[in-house]
């Protein structure tokens, strides 16, 4: 029986190592690398904290050395998401019951365990299965899962702190309860940390996840799974399900007993479940929370003002890490003419110093995209602008996929600023600049607000204050993260909560309190110590 009131320590980011030469992190990660290379992995699905394997099986090969496997997954069926969803439900009173500060504890043992003993472990899964160097590696897959796991348990308890005033003989009070059913999460490959994220923060405040990671992650997201399990987490709590999307949609979004979603991936498929459920709303026992971070076409504007070597390094480090993988990097980026020529020039000379190839050279700065999809999507744009009048390619601009998926980062310049990679999400190393006259630096404004659907990340560049409160102010539904005089990626949790508007999400904040009230329902109770007993108001007396 608890009788204190719990405090979570408030916490604090978590530093991210460096992996220099000699290092003793470096040479860590090298020894976890190895024994990953060394093991041939079977991942089957986890339901109800129980192994489920199939005998339909799918390898996993690192996406820059095609001829090495890591190991195979088993992929599912409807069966196995119906089967989920009742473990789920079957866990769900237990888990809700459970003090919060005992589900606070399993999350930040969750940390503690990542800090320490599996920090390399998930690092080289990351990198290995998702071609991430060692440093993107340790900010995404340690540092920012770690971040999520402390600051929500201490948002978990704050938000509970939350209470109403009460009157003389009155006392009110405000509980937070898990949401009626069970939360869908849907995690993309690029951040492992998202993958942790999206099942766990709604698992942290009382509710139970079926959670579909996306194939490419899902070496990485065995690592999650071990983790939590290490740190005390129930069976049940979190399924791990590898399924199609529209095999998980067909079940999950049809069962009256549909809580919520937590999603990450394209706007097209969030699109799409939206509808879905908009078309099975009667169905739903309560009205689920829908929870989306979708697509980017992120942007750079450069004032005359700018300093040009600081924007070619935003613009170097904003399009090119992690391959351009991220929904903030940097994909379109406008430039003053009067600055142009200098940024070009230092913009030019970066990208020609990359070196790319293998994860575990960490002389490498570029690695490869993450399967041959997403290869043969970004280089068909690149094909296109190779032979398109009033465009020119930079920098870069070659490919191949005979070892790996590897694309040389590409800058385009066009003339038009309505040129189709100036619009699209490539999600690749492809950054297109349009280089604009001083003069019409308003109209520039207008023009980045208006050209894409997406509203996810920006940057501005500025010396000058007042221009930058005016472009603030201009692109505010531009931007859900806007940056002044820094790239636009690389949002750290509780100092910029990450989301965006319009056709990049709803904007919940994921590294906030704003996220984790998504996934509770409110309960206000008021308790009357002395009730009257006379129905009589005092205007009705004579």
């Amino acid at each position: 029986m608890s009788n204190a009131y719990f405090h979570v320590p408030y916490p604090k980011n978590e530093v991210v190592l460096g992996y220099a030469p000699n290092s003793p992190e470096r040479a860590a990660l090298q020894v976890a690398l190895a024994a990953a290379k060394n093991t041939q992995a079977d991942l089957p699905m986890i339901i109800g904290g129980k192994e489920v394997r199939t005998q339909q099986t799918y390898a996993i090969n690192p996406p820059h050395d095609l001829s090495r496997t890591l190991g195979v997954f088993h992929k599912g069926d409807a069966t196995h998401v119906q089967q989920a969803i009742d473990a789920a439900l079957a866990a769900k009173s237990t888990w809700e019951n459970m003090a919060w500060h005992e589900r606070a504890a399993i999350f930040l043992k969750a940390a503690e365990l990542l800090a320490g003993p599996y920090r390399y472990k998930m690092n080289a899964a990351t990198m290995l299965a998702q071609s991430k160097n060692a440093f993107q590696a340790e900010i995404d897959s340690a540092c920012e899962m770690i971040d999520f796991f402390r600051y929500n348990a201490y948002f978990m308890s704050e938000i509970y702190k939350i209470q109403p005033d009460s009157q003389p003989g009155i006392w009110n009070r405000m509980e937070y309860r898990p949401l009626e059913g069970f939360v869908v999460a849907i995690t993309p490959f690029n951040f492992t940390s998202i993958a942790g994220n999206l099942p766990c923060s709604p698992a942290m405040m009382g509710n139970v996840v079926v959670w579909k990671p996306a194939e490419t992650q899902i070496y990485s997201a065995h690592v999650i799974m071990e983790i939590l399990h290490e740190a005390g987490l129930p069976d049940g709590v979190i399924n791990l399900v590898q399924v199609s999307g529209p095999t998980l949609g067909e079940i999950a979004f049809s069962h009256p007993q549909f809580a919520g979603v937590h999603f990450t991936g394209s706007t097209g498929t969030f699109n799409t479940m939206w509808k879905t459920i908009a078309n099975n709303i009667s169905q739903y026992r309560s009205y689920p929370r829908i929870v989306g971070e979708t697509g980017g076409k992120d942007f750079v504007v450069a004032h005359g003002s700018a300093n040009p070597a600081e924007v070619a390094v935003a613009l170097a480090r904003g399009a090119f890490e992690y391959q351009g993988q991220k929904c903030s990097a940097a994909s379109r980026a406008y430039i003053a003419r009067s600055i142009w020529n200098e940024v070009q020039e230092q913009l030019v000379a970066d990208v020609r110093s990359f070196k790319m190839g293998d994860v575990e050279d960490f002389s490498n700065f570029v690695n490869a995209v993450i399967d041959e999809r997403s290869f043969d999507k970004i280089t068909a744009y690149i094909a296109e602008a190779k032979t398109h009048e009033g465009v020119q390619i930079l920098v870069g601009g070659n490919y191949d996929k005979t070892k790996g998926y590897f694309i040389e980062p590409t800058v385009i310049v066009t003339t038009d600023p309505q040129y189709i990679t100036m619009c699209d999400e490539l999600f690749g190393p492809v950054l297109t600049v349009f280089v604009y006259e001083d003069a019409d630096f308003e109209a520039t404004l207008d023009l980045v607000n208006s050209t894409s659907p997406y509203a996810l990340t920006g940057a501005f560049f500025a010396r000058q204050r007042e221009v930058i409160a005016l472009a603030s102010e201009r692109l505010r539904h531009a931007a859900g993260n806007f940056y002044i005089n820094d790239k636009p990626t690389g949002a750290v949790v509780n100092q910029q909560p990450f989301g965006g508007g319009r056709a990049s999400g709803t904007n919940d904040k994921a590294g906030s309190y704003l996220n984790l009230v998504r996934w509770v329902s409110a309960r206000a109770i008021k308790e009357n110590f002395v009730p009257p007993k006379d129905y009589r108001y005092s205007f009705l007396v004579k």
